[in-house]
């Protein structure tokens, strides 16, 4: 056996990957039924019992073309106005190697007496000359119908990999492969650049070109079309290769459509085009959001490293339909999840994407994307958090459509982008932050736009993990993972995120009049971090005897260290990214702090004073502060005195008399308070709101507390 590597037939351009499946197709079908092939680097290799010299023999002597031809289309050399002389002399040839297309020529210009050759017919009248043509032609010449035309309930649809029934625009494809046909088998007119045998060496194994013929190649080698800027020149010709155009044609028919069921509960089924979806401007800047609309789809053609037979590869494409979850992969999204999700499917290491996009004017072209490395065992699936209820498919659809505004169409190319760019991987910390914070601009942009919430739900709650994954260790993450972990108390939920955006405190759903909450809490309130934090914590105090809560409601899983709120008080720095980052970590359940360090740091006394009076009583009772009927009721005031910046030591004193009218004894006298000097009073407040860790509260309580307070295991 022979490992016999086609330099030729490369996985880009789509010419070059259509050629390596047409030598396979034709080898297997008419030589050697046992060659196999395979993918090596980017080349497509042949294992076979054949010698160069069988293969080059083989397709010069023997080779039996496939009948291709589309009577169907105008241009094709079936009508009036066609050029013919290709389909003329193949009817007039006596060569054998052409019987069976003499046969289908005949059978199809059967099919077309009687019609009016002006012009190729259009809607019903061609659907049913397909129908009839398809009725009469040999079952060997069906693989080309089917790879250009499916038949479904009596309508025609066309496979994007063959433009509409076999051509594009005015080129048709398949009165070219005639004329390139006549090339290659030495039946055409001679001319000084005829060379059949060197033009083959040059498809196959990639060797210099003789002359190349003057013709177009259409949508399936970019490189190839000519045009201007296309040379040296102003403008140059399309020049290719016969065989180039004849193999590419040949292997085109491996990509059959097919009539599919999905699942059992789908008696109908639909029409699947193998390894091909809707296009989206994601995953690569080649497609921007202007070509989605007028993309013919997205190719993904397999490449796989281990040898197999033609049989097995059709076999693939026939089966090439993708599932993510229980729905089909309908668009490249789709498809690179979906694709993640298999791992090693059926010996395939990778994907090559092509989108099918409209360039040169209003023709297409097959632009090689991104390639696409499939792992052998599957990542974890963290972004299919995304799909609960729909919840993914729903905001991408109200986002393309015409009633969203401009800035959901600008959120869904940057969510995308970013899921396109993660799927089958693990984000790293600065990826999984940048995806948390676009989910909480989008929350904000659905929250701010009722047409939007309409048939768009909130974001899912996403688990730990993701919180995980983007915890950078920072101080500025630190805070807005405790504030977004801020809860309610006992069965009265009243998590952060209803103050950020109007959803409902038990359910992941909009907030509606109906909805029967006994106070509001969302008021759409916006602005600087400090300002946002101060109204946030007014109203959650306020919620303390609206809704008869026996403690306040400031405790989360996760806090912060004192230098974190040192840090906080000392300045704006970092006030832009927690504001960020408080929006998408207060979509996520926020794990319990693993790490219980509290630093060296010591917060200013008179803030401590502050802080300690607004601790949730629970916290006190562990640390041994408080009896479990004691209470430490929220010092009225003592906030809106900060919030209004007086700089004087009002507040203080008030947090002073409440912690000492409770039982719990600062070590200042009264007329000796700390001085709140160099705290700016609305920063002050706004950190009020920010959760310490527990050591962070025992630190505090012996620092502005009389020794013995708290219990000794916890001192």
């Amino acid at each position: 056996m022979h490992d016999i590597a086609l330099e030729g037939c490369r996985a880009t351009p789509l010419a070059g990957y259509l050629k390596a499946l047409g030598v396979l197709r034709l080898l297997a079908e008419q030589k050697d039924s046992s060659i196999r092939g395979y993918w090596q680097n980017d080349a497509f290799v042949l294992r076979t019992a054949l010698e160069r010299k069988d293969i080059e023999d083989f397709f010069l002597h023997d080779y039996a073309p496939t009948p291709v031809m589309a009577p169907w289309n105008g241009g094709s050399g079936f009508y009036q106005k066609d050029n013919k002389a290709a389909l003329t002399a193949i009817r007039n040839s006596s060569d054998s190697r052409l019987c069976l297309y003499r046969e289908c020529l005949e059978i199809a210009e059967d099919a077309l007496q009687g019609m009016n050759r002006s012009a190729s017919p259009k809607g019903e009248a061609k659907a049913a000359l397909l129908m009839d043509i398809r009725a009469r032609m040999p079952d060997a010449v069906l693989p080309w119908f089917d790879a250009a035309v499916s038949l479904t309930s009596g309508t025609a649809q066309y496979p994007p990999l063959l433009g509409t029934g076999g051509n594009d625009g005015r080129l048709d494809f398949t009165n070219n492969f005639m004329q390139r046909l006549l090339d290659v088998l030495g039946l055409g007119p001679k001319s000084s650049g005829s060379n059949p045998r060197s033009w083959l060496a040059t498809a196959l194994y990639a060797v210099p070109a003789p002359g190349l013929v003057k013709s177009a190649i259409g949508q399936f080698s970019p490189g190839q079309v000519g045009g201007p800027n296309a040379t040296t020149g102003l403008e140059a010709d399309s020049l290719i290769n016969p065989w180039d155009f004849v193999l590419m044609i040949e292997g085109a028919l491996t990509f059959a459509a097919a009539v599919v069921r999905r699942h059992a509960n789908d008696p109908a089924g639909v029409l699947s085009y193998p390894f091909t979806v809707r296009a989206v401007g994601a995953g690569s800047g080649a497609v921007g959001q202007g070509d989605e609309a007028n993309a013919r789809g997205d190719l993904w053609m397999p490449l796989w490293s281990g040898p197999a037979t033609y049989a097995e590869v059709r076999t693939l494409m026939a089966e090439g339909r993708v599932v993510l979850g229980r729905k089909p992969a309908r668009d490249a999204l789709d498809f690179v999840r979906a694709v993640h999700r298999l791992g090693s499917y059926r010996g395939i290491h990778g994907f090559q994407r092509f989108g099918l996009l409209m360039r040169s004017g209003k023709a297409y072209l097959a632009i090689p994307l991104k390639r696409i490395q499939v792992r052998e065992q599957p990542k974890a699936r963290w972004l299919d958090e995304l799909d609960k209820h729909g919840w993914l498919d729903r905001f991408r659809h109200f986002a393309r459509g015409d009633r969203a505004a401009n800035r959901f169409h600008v959120l869904r190319k940057r969510l995308e982008d970013a899921l396109f760019d993660l799927s089958g991987r693990e984000p790293r910390r600065e990826e999984a932050q940048a995806l948390m914070i676009l989910l909480g601009q989008i929350q904000a942009a659905l929250a701010q736009s009722e047409k939007a919430r309409e048939v768009v739900p909130p974001v899912p709650r996403l688990s730990e993990r993701w919180v995980t994954a983007a915890d950078d260790g920072t101080p500025a993450f630190r805070i807005a993972k405790a504030l977004a972990g801020i809860g309610g108390v006992g069965d009265e939920p009243l998590p952060l995120r209803v103050q950020l955006f109007p959803v409902r405190r038990r359910y992941n759903r909009w907030m509606t009049a109906d909805a029967g909450e006994r106070i509001r809490f969302y008021t759409g309130r916006r602005g600087r971090l400090p300002d946002v934090l101060i109204h946030f914590l007014e109203r959650r105090l306020l919620c303390v005897q609206a809704l008869n809560l026996p403690e306040k409601p400031l405790k989360s899983p996760a806090g912060v260290t004192p230098d974190d709120l040192v840090a906080f008080l000392r300045d704006d720095a970092m006030d832009a990214r927690i504001q960020n980052l408080v929006a998408g970590l207060c979509i996520c359940n926020i794990p319990e702090d693993h790490d219980k360090s509290v630093g060296d740091g010591t917060l200013p006394a008179a803030f401590a004073l502050l802080k300690l009076a607004l601790i949730p009583d629970g916290i006190l009772r562990s640390l041994g502060l408080l009896g479990e009927q004691d209470h430490v009721p929220v010092p009225g005031g003592m906030v809106a005195q900060l919030a209004v910046g007086n700089r004087g030591n009002r507040a203080v004193q008030m947090a002073w008399r409440r912690l000492h009218a409770s039982g719990l004894t600062p070590v200042f006298s009264r007329r000796d308070l700390p001085d709140p000097a160099g705290i700016d009073p609305r920063r002050a407040a706004a950190a009020l709101l920010i959760p310490l860790r527990f050591g962070a509260v025992g630190r505090l309580a012996r620092q502005v507390l009389e020794p013995g307070e708290m219990k000794a295991d916890v001192a």
